[in-house]
C-alpha cells in the first residue's frame, strides 16, 4: 500500500510546487533542441539545488516515518508537560464539589498530595500520547495523500477542507485505539485516591478486576472526544495559515524565513486548539467519570451530567440578612459536561500550538517537504477563466 501512496504522491497537489516547476524547467530545457546555453544550465543548477534541500521525496517511506516521529515528540512531550493542568481538569470534572475551579483544585491537591502529586499519571501520559501522535500525524500525512488522489487535482484543492477533515478523522480512529489503554491507566490514577499510584501498579490491578475491557471501554467516548478534536485540529489549522499568508502576513510563504514560518505555525497552532477544546469538552468530561467508574455507559454519564448543565436554587437558610433574600433571588449554575472548559481551553489551546510548533521544527530539522498553502491548479483557473 505504502509504494503506491509513494508513487501517487508525486502527482499530489499538496506536493511542493516550486520544486515541480523547476522540474518541469528542466524537462523542457532537455526537449528544447536549441537556445542559449546559460538557461538550461541555470535550471539544471536551480533542479539541482531544489533536490538536495530536501532529504527525502514527498510521500515516501521515510517521509512518513519522520511525520510519525515528529507526531511522539510533539504530542508525548506537550501531553506530559501539561500534567498537573490536567490531573486538576480531571479532578474538577468527576468531583466539582470538592474541586471547585482550577485554582482550589491545585490548591486542594498540593494540600493532599504535595508538589509530587501533581505528576500523578505522567508515565501513561507520555507513552499513551507519544503512541497517539505517531498514528495520529503519520496517518494524517498517508490519508492526505491517498484521498486527495481520488479526488484529483482539482477537487481535491476545491474539497480541501473536507479532504482534512476526512484524512484527520482517518488517522485519529487509529490513533485512539493506541491511546485508550494508557487513558484509561491515567485516569485511575488522577481521579482515585489509594487506587495506584504508577502506571506499574494501575496497569495489572485494572487487568485483574476488568480485564482486557477496562483498558478499551472507553474506547468509543474517546472516539467522540478526539476525532472531533483532531477534524478541528487539523482543517482549522490549515486553513488559518492559509488565511494568515494570505491576509495577514506582507509577503509570500517562498520568502519568509525558517523562523517566521514556525511563528505562523504557532499562532495558528493556537487559534486552532481553542476551537477544539470547546468542541471536544463534552466527551471529555464523559472520558474522565467512565474511566473512574464501574458499569456505567457512555450515554448513563452523559444523562447524568447533562449536556446543558443545571440551573439549582441556593441552599436553604434560616436567616433572614438581606444575604438571604440576595441568594433567593438567583440561582446556582452547575455546567453539566462544560465543567472545566476554561482549564481545558487554556490547556489545550497552548498545547495543540506547541504540538504544531515541535511537528514542524522537526520537519525543518530533518529537511523534510513542507509544502506551502495550495494554490488553485492551471487547469481549474483556465476553465474558471481566470486565466487567458
Amino acid at each position: 500500500m505504502f509504494s503506491s501512496v509513494a508513487h501517487l504522491a508525486r502527482a499530489n497537489p499538496f506536493n511542493a510546487p516550486h520544486l515541480q516547476l523547476v522540474h518541469d524547467g528542466l524537462t523542457g530545457s532537455r526537449s528544447s533542441p536549441a537556445g542559449p546555453p546559460g538557461p538550461p544550465r541555470r535550471s539544471r543548477n536551480l533542479a539541482a539545488a531544489a533536490v538536495e534541500e530536501y532529504s527525502c521525496e514527498y510521500g515516501s517511506m521515510k517521509f512518513y516515518a519522520l511525520c510519525g516521529f515528529g507526531g511522539v515528540l510533539s504530542c508525548g512531550l506537550t501531553h506530559t508537560a501539561v500534567v498537573p493542568l490536567d490531573l486538576v481538569k480531571c479532578r474538577m470534572q468527576v468531583d466539582p464539589q470538592k474541586y471547585k475551579g482550577i485554582f482550589n483544585g491545585f490548591s486542594v491537591t498540593l494540600k493532599e498530595d504535595g508538589v509530587r502529586g501533581l505528576a500523578k499519571g505522567w508515565a501513561p501520559t507520555f507513552i499513551g500520547y507519544s503512541m497517539q501522535g505517531l498514528c495520529k500525524f503519520g496517518f494524517y500525512e498517508v490519508f492526505k495523500v491517498l484521498y486527495s488522489n481520488m479526488l484529483g487535482e482539482e477537487n481535491a484543492y476545491l474539497w480541501r477542507t473536507s479532504l482534512y477533515l476526512a484524512a484527520s478523522a482517518s488517522a485519529e480512529f487509529f490513533a485512539d485505539i493506541a491511546l485508550a489503554p494508557m487513558e484509561a491507566a491515567k485516569v485511575r490514577i488522577q481521579t482515585q485516591p489509594g487506587y495506584a499510584n504508577t502506571l506499574r501498579d494501575a496497569a495489572p490491578k485494572m487487568y485483574k478486576e476488568e480485564g482486557l475491557k477496562a483498558f478499551y471501554k472507553g474506547v468509543a467516548p474517546l472516539w467522540m472526544r478526539q476525532i472531533p478534536y483532531t477534524m478541528m485540529k487539523f482543517a482549522c489549522f490549515e486553513r488559518t495559515v492559509e488565511a494568515l499568508y494570505k491576509f495577514v502576513v506582507p509577503k509570500p510563504r517562498s520568502e519568509c524565513s525558517k523562523p517566521e514560518q514556525l511563528v505562523v505555525t504557532f499562532v495558528a497552532g493556537y487559534i486552532a486548539g481553542v476551537f477544539c477544546a470547546i468542541v471536544s469538552h463534552p466527551a471529555d468530561s464523559v472520558v474522565s467519570v467512565l474511566n473512574k467508574e464501574k458499569g456505567s455507559s457512555a450515554s448513563q454519564v452523559l444523562q447524568r451530567l447533562g449536556f446543558k448543565g443545571r440551573i439549582l436554587p441556593p441552599p436553604q437558610t434560616k436567616s433572614n440578612t438581606w444575604v438571604y433574600f440576595v441568594f433567593h433571588s438567583c440561582f446556582i449554575f452547575q455546567p453539566g459536561v462544560w465543567k472545566g472548559l476554561f482549564a481545558r481551553i487554556i490547556m489545550i489551546g497552548t498545547l495543540t500550538a506547541l504540538q504544531w510548533f515541535i511537528y514542524d521544527s522537526v520537519k525543518v530539522y530533518f529537511r523534510l517537504p513542507r509544502p506551502p498553502p495550495p494554490e488553485m491548479p492551471e487547469s481549474l483557473k483556465k476553465k474558471l477563466g481566470l486565466t487567458q
